[in-house]
């Protein structure tokens, strides 16, 4: 049965490295980053007039879960012509949206294909070390912040995602060693390649 594959979790667990790691070993598979809109919206920013700012009340009411649906939809398409998509994005408000979960999967359903999600679970202390190691901008705030920061992140599983009725499946992906990663790497793709019940 065809897949539409979502990797998420908070900040830093690792998401981007393990969907890339993820589509060079599946077969069949569309790999698709929503990063790559990012240069869109930035047009859709300064169109406005808007200072360039992805935390800002303009970027959430006009930008922020259209970036979502477009990348959903491109992925939709693309289920037409392969039996994998992979899409590396945060979902930080969709995988605890049950609503969100369910238009997502009845798009999928229309093609014959299935939701699974892909919950990456990593150590808090782990995410810190890694945000101080990535050095990125975006994380400034965050490191400076940190013990503010860290309070608003949740790291349990969405409860949306935990349904087993829901009509998708989840995947926990444990990240907080290497030892867990290659492990994880093990027991998953063979799940992935398969075509019934996960």
């Amino acid at each position: 049965m065809k897949k539409m594959i979502l990797v998420t979790s908070p900040p830093a667990c690792g998401k981007t490295y393990i969907s890339k790691q993820l589509a060079e070993n599946l077969k069949h598979v569309v790999y698709l980053d929503k990063d790559t809109l990012i240069p869109l919206s930035n047009r859709v920013f300064i169109a406005a007039g808007q200072e360039i700012n992805r935390s800002s009340d303009f970027f959430e009411e006009n930008i922020r879960d259209y970036e979502y649906e477009a990348i959903v939809d491109i992925g939709v398409e693309a289920l037409a012509y392969d039996d994998i998509v992979l899409i590396n994005a945060p979902f930080t408000k969709e995988v605890h949206n049950e609503e969100t979960l369910e238009r997502f999967r009845t798009k999928l359903r229309k093609k014959g294909a299935k939701l699974v999600v892909i919950w990456v679970v990593t150590d808090p202390e782990v995410c810190h070390e890694r945000m101080i190691q990535r050095a990125s901008d975006r994380d400034t705030w965050k490191l400076e912040h940190w013990d503010e920061y860290i309070k608003t992140i949740d790291f349990s599983i969405p409860e949306p995602l935990k349904r087993l009725d829901a009509g998708h499946d989840l995947i926990l992906f444990y990240n907080s060693s290497d030892a867990e990663f290659d492990q994880s790497m093990k027991t998953i793709l063979p799940l992935l390649e398969e075509d019934g019940e996960i």
